[in-house]
């Protein structure tokens, strides 16, 4: 999938979790979160952002479940 974005909105948007800058995922097409507490990744859908919160997903690892 190709993302066209204008450089110009990239370079005003900012995470609305956290206010981090975002990079380009393009292959995912996706927006990400660079902080590393927050690292969220917004969708991209037909070139518009979907900045929404509930729309994102998490990039962190999931950590394993405690053993018992």
């Amino acid at each position: 999938m190709t993302v066209a974005l204008d450089p110009a909105l990239l370079g005003v948007l900012a995470c609305p979790n956290c206010h981090a800058n975002l990079s380009v995922d393009y292959e995912a097409a996706e927006l990400v979160c660079t902080s590393d507490q927050c690292a969220l990744a917004y969708p991209i859908r037909d070139d518009i952002p979907i900045m929404l919160v509930d729309e994102a997903r998490s990039t962190k690892p999931v950590k394993d479940a405690p053993s018992v």
